[in-house]
């Protein structure tokens, strides 16, 4: 149950992700959000759609391992294992905030489904 509950959020999280990059990436709340400057949010746009979409496809996978419930467990672990690893890279790559709030939450919800 507190699995379930901590991969929701991270499903959760990736949609609020997917948002911030394919709806709001060059607006206010991205500009912000991201730290960029309206230049680069501008010719950088179609990337963040394309990483926007790659969000949407981590979600897509951990809410099929929620509806399939303990046969699921095989597909939440490694749609975990992706948004943990896109958080080391992102971290590592971009910016260590990347690795907090994307990677501690995925790692939490590992562990709580492998452990509990």
């Amino acid at each position: 149950m507190v699995a379930n509950i901590l991969i929701g959020l991270v499903a959760l999280l990736h949609v609020y992700f997917m948002y911030l990059e394919m709806v709001v990436w060059d607006k206010p709340l991205g500009l912000k959000t991201f730290r960029l400057t309206q230049e680069f949010a501008s010719a950088s746009k179609g990337l963040a759609l394309n990483q926007g979409l790659y969000n949407g496809f981590l979600v897509a996978g951990l809410i099929w391992g929620l509806w399939l419930g303990e046969a699921g467990f095989a597909i939440k672990a490694f749609f975990l294992g992706c948004v943990i690893v896109a958080g080391i890279v992102g971290g590592l790559s971009v910016n260590r905030r990347i690795f907090i709030v994307q990677g501690v939450p995925a790692i939490l919800a590992l562990a709580a489904l492998t452990l509990l």
